[in-house]
């Protein structure tokens, strides 16, 4: 996977945002830049937001063919006809999330800085493997996903790896040829022009 020229971008949503306006910016984002997917990953818990949520993003971005998976719950990635689901609890719950989702569903895995828990996931089916942090930040336990990790899966590993937490231009410019995918949220959208950020992100790409 490393022969690839650039990595995609895959956004995340904010964990809290307004139905009124945030669409409104998703689209705008989608119209002007290729995003290869989109995750719903809301803080809230609660069933009737979550669903209200997710269909006024799959809304925006289904008319523009752009994939879109929500973290964690698995039903309603069924019931809201999703395209798949994001785990958030390493290679756990990969097998059975797959067995239940079927083949042509997307089933990611986030690994933190795991090398093991990647591995698994991949071998139980797992789309995609993310890890991250990949810099410093007050959330978590201080644990970094090390460049070293994201060279040698793109060297070794050939499920496609998606670099996500703490990003900035630096750590994308340095990531840039050893991962497939960035995730990117809170990093553009707490911005005033979220489209503008990530513009400056894909820059420090090439």
């Amino acid at each position: 996977m490393s022969d690839i020229e650039q990595p995609q971008i895959y956004l995340i949503t904010p964990p809290e945002f307004e139905l009124s306006t945030f669409p409104t910016e998703l689209a705008r984002v989608l119209d002007a830049v290729d995003v290869a997917c989109v995750r719903v990953a809301m803080a809230t818990r609660d069933e009737d937001r979550l669903s209200r949520a997710a269909d006024a993003v799959r809304e925006v971005c289904y008319p523009r063919d752009i994939a879109l998976v929500i973290s964690e719950h698995v039903l309603l990635a069924e019931r809201l006809g999703l395209d798949g689901v994001h785990l958030t609890d390493g290679s756990r719950s990969v097998r059975k999330i797959r067995k239940d989702l079927g083949d042509d569903a997307i089933v990611g895995s986030y690994c933190g800085a795991s090398r093991h828990d990647g591995m698994n996931a991949g071998e139980m089916g797992a789309d995609y493997v993310c890890f991250g942090p990949v810099a410093e930040t007050p959330l978590g336990d201080g644990t970094i996903a090390e460049h070293e990790l994201f060279e040698w899966w793109s060297q070794m590993i050939e499920v496609p790896v998606v670099a996500e937490g703490a990003l900035h231009e630096d750590t994308i410019r340095k990531l840039a040829p050893v991962t497939d995918f960035f995730a990117i949220g809170e990093e553009i959208w707490r911005e005033d022009d979220p489209l503008a950020r990530l513009q400056q992100f894909i820059a420090a790409m090439k």
